[in-house]
């Protein structure tokens, strides 16, 4: 049920006429496959956007 929750998300994305990136593409099939969960792309994306505000 994950994976159709991520293709749902990816194609509203689209629908907004936006591109996810490559980062965020190769994290959700690393989720997909069991490899990370979803806190840890939420823990990922926060520490690098985190660090980009603040520099």
């Amino acid at each position: 049920m994950q994976n159709n929750k991520w293709d749902i998300a990816l194609g509203l994305i689209k629908v907004d006429g936006l591109r996810p990136t490559q980062e965020f593409l190769t994290l959700t099939e690393k989720e997909k496959r069991g490899e990370i969960t979803t806190n840890d792309i939420r823990h990922i994306l926060n520490q690098k956007y985190r660090i980009k505000n603040n520099a």
